[in-house]
């Protein structure tokens, strides 16, 4: 037998942003299906304190952090980061995964997973053509849901379309991948915030940690 060791299997790093306000039990298991599916050793958690495009979030950025950090607890391979949290201003994508690449180097796969629905307006993101210039992008479909790509969109995409996690996973970035997940889970932040605004219970939907710590801050509750 060789004694020679066998090479490091390459890491293979994703990134998913969101308001995570709060987070639920929708994004949880979409992120460990995501992680499984990509192969990927750790996938980044990010809260935007304050998206471009979208209203802004009903508890600061510091309590939809320990929210998703508490949600996470001790699931391997998801990771709870607060690199958006230090920035002053919008939080742009762009800049994080110019940050997550040079943290992990030019070589690692580079994935940033994002809903179809921030994907068709993806061509408004801030310097979306750079966007593939550092990652691929995995974009979660909706089984049976179909609608049409704005003209920019199918501009900016161009030909980087793959049908495979093999085949993306060849290059370190600039390809896109459309992934329909085993469990569909049609939880949504809004019907959370007005079941807790109207005294109603969010077992099952959110973490128990996650619900424990809703409660006990008071969070997203009506002060009537």
């Amino acid at each position: 037998m060789s004694d020679t060791p066998s090479p490091a299997k390459p890491l293979r790093i994703g990134m998913l942003g969101g308001t995570f306000d709060p987070v639920h039990n929708g994004h949880l298991r979409s992120a460990m299906e995501v992680r499984e599916v990509l192969g990927l050793d750790t996938l980044h958690m990010v809260p935007a304190p304050q998206p471009p495009l979208r209203d802004m979030p009903q508890v600061s950025a510091a309590q939809r952090l320990a929210l998703l950090t508490a949600g996470i607890g001790d699931t391997p391979g998801l990771l709870a980061d607060d690199r958006e949290l230090h920035r002053k201003g919008p939080s742009y994508s762009v800049d994080t995964l110019a940050e997550l690449r040079q943290q992990y180097g030019e070589k690692v796969p580079l994935v940033m997973v994002i809903g179809f629905d921030a994907f068709l307006r993806l061509a408004q993101w801030d310097r979306a053509e750079q966007l593939f210039e550092l990652a691929h992008l995995v974009v979660i479909a909706r089984p049976g849901y179909q609608s049409p790509w704005p003209c920019s969109l199918k501009e900016l995409v161009g030909d980087r379309a793959v049908d495979s996690v093999a085949t993306m996973m060849q290059h370190a970035r600039g390809s896109l991948l459309m992934l329909e997940l085993p469990s569909l889970m049609t939880i949504s932040a809004t019907y959370i915030r007005q079941r807790l605004s109207d005294g109603k219970s969010v077992r099952y939907l959110v973490p128990e940690a996650v619900e424990q710590a809703i409660f006990h801050q008071g969070l997203y509750q009506s002060s009537e």
